[in-house]
């Protein structure tokens, strides 16, 4: 198994043995060291922003322990809910995705870049009343998996999906200012790093934003993609961009800020992260441990 894979599929489990295993591991281990070398090489090259042409994996489906989750036909899981609670959020790393609440009260309009089984989606249109919802994603038939297989509500007043590609989207001028938290997870079957990350994509993605706004971003921290992105959004958000320690999945959910500068107590974080536990259940109280482990600040405040 790779070690960049989410979770195994229930299907994965139930065929791997280790007899394949052996027989795969030194074809396994030259390819990976083939493309962390090329993800080296290619890590500081000039980036060329060019329409894509996409080609879409079969999207498939896999249920355990009453956990439905979604595949671009492999292994890797692209998003995950829980048949007996479909609006809460199920895997840790999306519940993280969710941080900017420390931050910020609900902005009028929150996007989602990159739909997958549209957990943050849902959680946002369900509990999240105030805020417009909307998620932009490229492939119909992810669309259709989250209508009809993830329970995703059909668009209304509050809640919209465009399918339409997240470059064109974040450099469509009319959603420039106009956006007050991005969520960003964005990735293909191959599942080796987000698909748009280039340093014009974030500085676009950063137009978006209102005065004081809030990106989250979906990450591998055990990559050479997290390296590149990591400077890439610190590069388009002027250095203030912190990352919380990796999940047990392997993922790290980076935080980009855009506006004033923050200065806030960390007494204040934890009454709010009490609050946003209490309500929405979310393990808030973790996500400031994670900043403070990330950051390693040891003041009584926060700052970035």
């Amino acid at each position: 198994m790779t070690t960049l894979i989410k979770r195994a599929s229930a299907e994965a489990r139930a065929f791997r043995n280790k007899e394949s295993q052996a027989a795969g591991a030194k074809q396994k281990i030259v390819r990976k060291n083939k493309r962390t070398e090329r993800d080296e090489e290619l890590g500081d090259a000039p980036q060329i922003d060019a329409p894509r042409k996409p080609r879409f994996a079969p999207v498939t489906f896999s249920e355990e322990g009453g956990v439905r989750y979604l595949h671009f036909g492999t292994e890797w899981v692209q998003g995950a809910m829980r048949l007996r609670k479909p609006d809460h959020i199920e895997l840790e790393y999306a519940q993280q995705m969710m941080a900017w609440l420390l931050f910020l009260e609900t902005p009028k309009r929150i996007v989602q870049l990159g739909l997958g089984a549209a957990a943050l989606t849902k959680f946002a249109y369900r509990f999240l009343e105030r805020a417009q919802v909307e998620a932009v994603e490229l492939n119909p038939a992810v669309v259709v998996a989250a209508r009809t297989m993830f329970e995703l509500p059909h668009d209304d007043a509050r809640l919209a999906v465009h399918e339409t590609d997240a470059w064109d989207f974040v450099n469509d001028r009319a959603n420039h200012g106009t956006i007050g938290v991005l969520q960003i997870d964005v990735y293909d079957a191959t599942a080796r790093g987000p698909v748009l990350d280039s340093v014009a994509f974030y500085r676009a993605v950063r137009a978006c934003l209102t005065q004081a706004g809030v990106v989250t971003v979906n990450l591998f921290g055990d990559h050479p993609s997290f390296v590149r992105n990591m400077k890439r959004l610190n590069e388009a958000f002027d250095g203030r961009v912190v990352a919380l320690p990796e999940v047990h999945d392997g993922n790290r959910i980076a935080i980009a800020f855009s506006g004033p500068a923050l200065d806030v107590p960390f007494a204040t974080l934890q009454a709010r992260a009490k609050l946003i536990e209490s309500t929405l259940g979310l393990p808030a109280r973790k996500w400031i441990k994670g900043l403070q482990e990330s950051t390693g600040q040891t003041s009584a405040s926060f700052t970035i």
